[in-house]
C-alpha cells in the first residue's frame, strides 16, 4: 500500500513539474529572471525574449506585454514597432492596463501606427479607470493641451490630481506649475 501511495505521489510530482515547465506562467517567470538578471540568472534579454514568447503564445498577458516592451525598445530583438503594437494589443485585449497605456502612447505619437489622438484617449481612459497613474497623467495632458479632445482645464486637473495622489512625480510637478494642489 505504501509503495502505491509513493508511486502516486511521485507521478503527481513529475506531472506537476512537467506541467509547470510548459505553463505560460512558469515560462513568464523564467523570462522575467533573464530579463531582470535575478534569482541567480545572468541578465540576457534575448533569452528573456524566447521565454516570454513561449508564454505569450499561450495567452499569458504579462508575457505579451513584456514582449511588447522588448520589441518597442529593441532589447534582445531588433526594434520593431508593429510587433510591439501586436503584443501590446493582445495583452490590452485581456485588460492589462499598462499595455493599454503603452498602446495609447504608440497612437498618440504615431509609433508604428498612424497618429490617432482619439484612439490614444480611448486606451488611456480604460487604463486610467483601472487606476494606472501614468494613464491618468496622460489623460490630464491630453485635456490640458487639447490633444484629440476639447481643451478642458478642470478635467486636466482632475486627472493630474488622481495621478499625483498615487505619487506620479510628473503629475505633481505639472500641478505645482499650474498653482494647483493635489
Amino acid at each position: 500500500m505504501i509503495k502505491k501511495i509513493l508511486k502516486f505521489v511521485f507521478c503527481f510530482v513529475v506531472i506537476y513539474f512537467a506541467w509547470s515547465y510548459y505553463s505560460g506562467e512558469f515560462q513568464f517567470y523564467i523570462g522575467l529572471n533573464y530579463d531582470k538578471g535575478s534569482n541567480g540568472v545572468t541578465q540576457d534579454k534575448y533569452e528573456a525574449f524566447k521565454w516570454y514568447l513561449k508564454a505569450a503564445e499561450q495567452g499569458f498577458a504579462e508575457a505579451q506585454h513584456n514582449l511588447g516592451i522588448l520589441y518597442f525598445n529593441g532589447q534582445g530583438v531588433e526594434q520593431n514597432y508593429p510587433e510591439a503594437f501586436k503584443w501590446y494589443s493582445k495583452a490590452a485585449g485581456q485588460g492589462l492596463a499598462v499595455s493599454q497605456n503603452n498602446l495609447g502612447v504608440m497612437y498618440e505619437n504615431g509609433l508604428g501606427v498612424p497618429r490617432d489622438y482619439a484612439g490614444a484617449w480611448k486606451l488611456y481612459i480604460k487604463a486610467a479607470e483601472q487606476g494606472l497613474d501614468s494613464s491618468q497623467f496622460n489623460l490630464g495632458r491630453m485635456y490640458h493641451n487639447g490633444y484629440g479632445v476639447t481643451k478642458n482645464y478642470s478635467e486636466a486637473v482632475k486627472w493630474y490630481r488622481k495621478s499625483a495622489a498615487q505619487g506620479f512625480t510628473q503629475a505633481q510637478e505639472v500641478l505645482k506649475q499650474l498653482g494647483e494642489k493635489w
